[in-house]
Formats: C-alpha cells, structure tokens, sequence
C-alpha cells in the first residue's frame, strides 16, 4: 500500500497530539514548587564550587580584574606547581598530616562506635538507659564549646604540639555509637546471635564474623562521617600544634592566606581545590554504602 505525505503528515500530528496529551496527563501542577526549590538548592550548593574551580586557574592580578564567576587566562598547572613548590613544599606535608589525622581517627572512631553500637542495641546491663542518653547529649554539644578543655587535658598529659592531640578527641563519635546502634537493631537478628551462641561461639567471636558482616555498610558511612569530620577540623588543631610541619591542610592554609597576604590568594584557593578532591572520591567511591547505612532504622519489620 502506498501512501501519500499528507498520511505521514497525519500520523506525525497524531503522534505529538499523543505526546501532548501524555506530558499533560502525568504533569502535576503540585510538583512545581519543589522542583523550584531542588534546582534552586542545587544552584546555591554548586555555586560555590564553581567559583573555587574559576578561581583556581586564575593569577593575583585575575582575580582582583576579572568575573569572578568565569575565567580569565586560566593557569591551573602553574598554579598547582606553585602551591607544591612554595614555602619548601610544605603544602604536601599538610596533605599527609590530614591523610594520618583523618584515617587514623576514622579507622579507630569506627571501631568504637560500631562495637560500642553493637553493645547498646543487643545487650542488657544496668545504666543502659542513662549511659545512651548521655551520649545522645554528646551529639548536641558543639564540638567547639569543648576545645579549650581538650588543650588543658593535653597539656596537663604533655600530648600539645604533637599528633594525638588532634587524633585521640577525633575518635569519638557520638552519632556514629547512635548509627550502629540503630543499625545494628534494625539488621542484626537475634535469633542469629542465639544460633551462634548454641553452635558454642563466644561473644566477641560473634561480634567478629557474624555482626562485623552485616554491619558493613553503617561502618563505612561512620568511617565517612569521622572522616569528613577530622579533614575539616580547624579549632582543635589551631589549638593543639604550633609546629608548622605538623599542620593539617585546613590550618596551613590559613596560615597562608592570614601571614602571607594578598601573594598567596591564588595558591590558597588552588589550595583548596586540592584539599576537596580526596573528599570528592570518598563520596563518589562510597556513595552506595551512605545511602544503605542512613536508610538503616527508619523502616523496620
């Protein structure tokens, strides 16, 4: 059969009348106002970061005379190998203190609060109540407001101006005894833990190879959360050391950016960019993990 264009014609406006009467079916006048509000979000939260990518390819002089939003001759490998290079390459020693702070404090913070979670959630003991309560109160209190007793306590030790200043406070985590608390309620059975206990497992054998394993992904979104936590950690540091070469990345470059002056805005920023990228990969690497261990508790059977 043939058929002429004006049938082609026909059936190409019965198909977008099709596609007009579809999108107007599913499109739901109600979804407008928060959408507005997620791009809108998105926008505030990228903004920033785009401005700190700009500005990172840009020279002293560009960043005072250009659109701060847009580049301007842009220089990112030099100014890479300045901030490597300058003040005898302090700059990496920072990277690896954070490295050592953060992981150290992280990998022991978790610990802790899984087997302290663990604890709470499938044991019975006297002053269980009291003793979760005071540890939720730990989550509300700033951890600022505790600073300066943290630096009389280390001094009163001898622990200032050395690395267990900033790595012994940065492994307590509260809110991560909370989360593998919940988790472990939520996700560990307890006919499970009685099956082990009758085929003659020990507490802590249990805890090794039957909780640790279903606990996989509160750990790693506790390990994240402390380690997110010590990278960004500025007051107790500024506090604790005084010797330059034991800084972390966030003081040694304020340090920059408040001795130096104006000749080291282009490094400082550059910097910056530096500092984020190994929490960029974290987040991006562990994502699936994040979205299972804060899912856990809020649906339970």
């Amino acid at each position: 059969t043939v058929h002429g264009p004006s049938d082609g014609h026909a059936r190409l406006r019965l198909l977008q009348d099709l596609a007009k009467d579809y999108v107007m079916q599913r499109f739901n006048w109600r979804s407008v106002p928060p959408m507005a509000f997620l791009v809108l979000s998105v926008f505030y939260f990228l903004m920033p970061l785009w401005w700190l990518i700009v500005s990172s390819t840009k020279s002293n002089t560009g960043l005072q005379t250009s659109n701060g939003f847009w580049f301007d001759a842009p220089q990112l490998m030099e100014n890479v190998e300045r901030t490597l290079n300058y003040d005898s390459g302090l700059f990496l020693r920072w990277l690896l203190n954070s490295f050592l702070y953060s992981g150290t404090a992280a990998v022991v913070g978790t610990a802790i609060a899984v087997a302290a979670g663990y604890v709470f959630a499938k044991f019975s003991f006297r002053g269980k109540g009291a003793m979760f309560g005071a540890i939720i109160a730990g989550v509300m209190v700033p951890s600022a407001l505790l600073t300066i007793p943290l630096y009389f306590l280390a001094s009163a030790v001898g622990l200032v101006n050395t690395p267990w200043a900033v790595i012994i406070p940065t492994c307590v985590s509260p809110f991560g005894v909370y989360l593998a608390r919940i988790y472990a309620e939520s996700s560990i059975p307890d006919e499970l833990l009685e099956a082990a206990r009758i085929d003659g497992a020990g507490e802590f054998r249990i805890f090794r190879s039957v909780a640790l394993k279903i606990l996989g992904p509160a750990m790693v979104t506790i390990f994240l959360f402390i380690f997110v936590s010590a990278w960004n950690n500025f007051l107790l540091p500024l506090m604790m050391l005084n010797s330059d070469r034991l800084k972390p990345v966030t003081l040694g470059l304020y340090g920059w950016q408040t001795y130096r002056g104006a000749a080291t805005y282009d490094i400082v920023l550059t910097g910056s960019l530096i500092s984020i990228i190994p929490m960029g990969i974290l987040f991006f690497a562990l994502q699936k993990y994040i979205r299972t261990g804060l899912s856990a508790g809020s649906v339970k059977g």
